[in-house]
């Protein structure tokens, strides 16, 4: 049973959500024991949900357990963004995403574990005093980032479950992949942000996490409305889609350079695989360059993500937002010892690397520099979605690596690991994972790209590959 039945189910009333629930809690309250998919757990929230959904059981999503990450506000809810420097921030309002799921019956059940402010691609920044999500087939591994708890506990979750994630630039792709599960990073624009923690406002976006293309398309179609609450919300008037096609009209672009060296030789195995089957159904499939994005792609995204980050942030200082310190010394001391004491060590180091980006002297020679670029890279592939529907690679260069591995990394060697995910996101575009297999036991994933706005190409292959 999907989301879309048991749905139908507590609709007709043949299912009881209140009892449905409580079984589901039970279940995620030992999953996250050894899992540490959860931050919160919203047992009681999640109970008045359940009794209001029997009471009144209609919308698409009644009655289906929904997780968000935490970096996304629920009302009454602790969302921290998996930081010390927010613990017991409980928001008085719901992220708008969250809000419209309300409204079709959804109930949520807690809030998902991730990197600090999304500063990862491992789940491995977690906050001080928080706990690493394990990967759910083998603990010792990854469950990607930042978007780790939504995508653990959406593949371990065996009832029907919805995550609400975000991303940056792969953070929920990434996990996806990681996790063996579709994952959807919309538009930017076509989701309300509004009640978004944020970490880069010009890349974040909210998208869903799944099962099933079809659950992944119930939750993406509710959430993708205007909202006049945000500045970055593009009304349904002006999102230009594409027309329909069939499979022997489409035409994919496989991206060159994600076949040669640095992908891992399981991963190339698994996209020749699925780029096979795309042309056995009939589907044109050729290789294309995108040699801005190969070049420039990763020193923009860190660039340009990093100074926003720094200045996001820096209301994080104990006076008006975040956690508070004993009063003593002068503003800079107070403010420094607040955010030493309270921000990771991975959140430390992307403010320093964003605040030197952006000061005067610098400014001209790095931020506007990655602006500019960022620019170019847009165009590149909009010359590219005038003769292709959508573009094909990997999601990421590699397995799942074991958090041994991890720690091995130089904070470099981590951020190049986003090669195939920052492009799309600096340009703000759909991509979406889509499992394609498992090697060594391990999930693969392959990424789908598309014109903006143009989501429902994503879904039309996903659900050619599902088939």
């Amino acid at each position: 049973m999907d989301a879309r039945e048991l749905a139908e189910k507590v609709r007709a009333r043949k299912i009881d959500p209140v009892q449905s629930i409580k079984e589901v809690l039970q279940k995620i309250k030992r999953i996250n024991a050894e899992y540490h998919y959860f931050t919160t757990i919203c047992e009681e929230n999640a109970l008045e949900q359940a009794e209001q959904v029997k009471r009144n059981p209609k919308g698409k999503l009644a009655g289906v357990p929904v997780s968000v990450k935490d970096c996304i506000c629920v009302k009454g809810v602790e969302s921290a963004a998996g930081s010390r420097i927010l613990e017991g921030y409980k928001p008085v309002f719901d992220a708008t995403a969250v809000e419209l799921l309300r409204e079709e019956g959804a109930i949520i059940i807690g809030k998902t574990s991730q990197d600090e402010f999304g500063f990862g691609g491992f789940s491995a920044n977690v906050g001080i005093g928080h706990q690493k999500p394990l990967n759910p087939f083998d603990r010792q591994r990854s469950c990607g980032g930042s978007s780790g708890g939504s995508a653990g506990i959406t593949q371990k979750a065996d009832f029907p479950h919805i995550s609400l994630a975000e991303s940056t630039g792969g953070s929920i792709v990434n996990p996806a992949s990681f996790c063996g599960v579709v994952g959807l990073c919309p538009t930017y624009g076509a989701v309300s942000r509004y009640g978004l923690l944020d970490y880069a406002n010009s890349l974040d976006k909210i998208g869903p996490m799944a099962k099933s293309i079809a659950e992944a398309r119930l939750m993406f179609d509710i959430i993708a409305q205007h909202d006049e609450k945000d500045a970055t919300s593009v009304p349904h008037g002006q999102r230009q889609k594409h027309k329909e096609k069939n499979p022997e009209e489409m035409r994919i672009g496989i991206i060159s350079y994600v076949m040669g060296d640095g992908i891992a030789e399981p991963i190339q195995e698994h996209t020749k695989k699925v780029i096979e089957r795309l042309r056995q159904k009939g589907i044109a499939c050729k290789e294309v360059a995108l040699p801005t994005v190969k070049e420039f792609a990763i020193a923009t995204y860190y660039l340009l993500a990093t100074a926003e980050a720094s200045t996001n942030l820096a209301k994080y200082c104990g006076m008006r937002y975040g956690k508070a310190e004993q009063l003593k010394g002068n503003f800079n001391d107070y403010f420094s010892d607040v955010r030493s004491r309270n921000f990771g060590k991975e959140a430390k180091r992307r403010v320093i690397l964003g605040t030197f980006a952006r000061m005067a002297g610098y400014r001209d020679a790095y931020y506007l520099k990655a602006a500019k670029v960022r620019t170019k890279i847009i165009e590149e592939y909009r010359e590219l979605f005038k003769s292709y529907d959508a573009l094909l690679s990997p999601t990421v260069p590699i397995l799942p690596p074991t958090f041994e591995e991890i720690g091995n990394l130089t904070p470099l060697a981590q951020y190049m690991l986003d090669a195939l995910t920052v492009g799309p996101n600096l340009a703000g575009l759909p991509h979406m994972n889509l499992p394609s297999g498992n090697a060594q036991g391990l999930p693969v994933g392959t990424l789908l790209t598309a014109d903006h706005f143009n989501e429902h190409i994503l879904f039309r292959l996903g659900e050619i590959l599902e088939g």
